[in-house]
């Protein structure tokens, strides 16, 4: 278990795309919107540890296609930056300090973040990577190190948007949206790193 949270914290306070995106969200958006994208986030997670305890030859037949993967990451990288920078977003104030997002919207950002988790090269090798490490395990101690790696990063992620929610309140709507944009920019910067490491052909990971 203990292996389990130290893996679960090295994710969650590992600098990558997701936790600017959690911000954008979370600001711009309301403390809903924050947990539909931190939802999707863990929902490609998990389905990752399934694959990687079930059929970890499948998982890790996706090196193969690292290339592959990481072109298509960077360009939904740039294209979730470049949308949100350019989107013209009015923020509203109300009795509960949240914004009004219309419920639809909500599965979109869900798959936002299930797809921004999903083809990040860096999510992939450090699951292969638990795989390998844990090898030795049965399957209780499987079980554990993986439920309390999974759970404390989706107790991280939820305690993101709270924070963010809690500075929002103290933020004029100006320096949401400036927030929004430097955010934004943070994450194309992240698919143009991506997409230089990929077609210089160097080792990804770590992101």
């Amino acid at each position: 278990m203990l292996a389990g949270l130290g893996m679960g914290l090295f994710m969650s306070i590992s600098v990558g795309p997701t936790i600017f995106a959690i911000l954008r969200y979370s600001v711009q958006s309301g403390w809903k919107a924050g947990m539909a994208f931190v939802l999707g986030v863990s929902v490609s997670d998990i389905l990752y540890v399934a694959l990687a305890n079930s059929a970890s030859a499948r998982l890790a037949q996706l090196l193969t296609h690292m290339t592959f993967i990481g072109y298509a990451g960077a360009l939904v990288f740039i294209g979730m930056g470049l949308s949100a920078f350019l989107k013209k977003v009015k923020v509203n104030r109300h009795a509960a300090d949240d914004a009004k997002v219309p419920g639809q919207q909500y599965t979109r950002i869900a798959l936002s973040g299930f797809l921004m988790n999903s083809l990040n090269p860096g999510v992939i090798i450090t699951w292969l990577s638990a795989v390998a490490a844990i090898a030795t395990f049965n399957t209780s101690e499987r079980f554990t190190f993986f439920a309390a790696c999974l759970l404390l990063i989706l107790g991280f992620d939820l305690l993101k948007v709270l924070l963010a929610q809690r500075i929002r309140k103290h933020l004029t709507p100006r320096t949401i949206l400036y927030l929004n944009r430097i955010s934004a920019l943070c994450i194309v910067g992240m698919g143009v790193f991506l997409l230089i490491k990929t077609y210089l052909g160097l080792k990804i990971g770590g992101m």
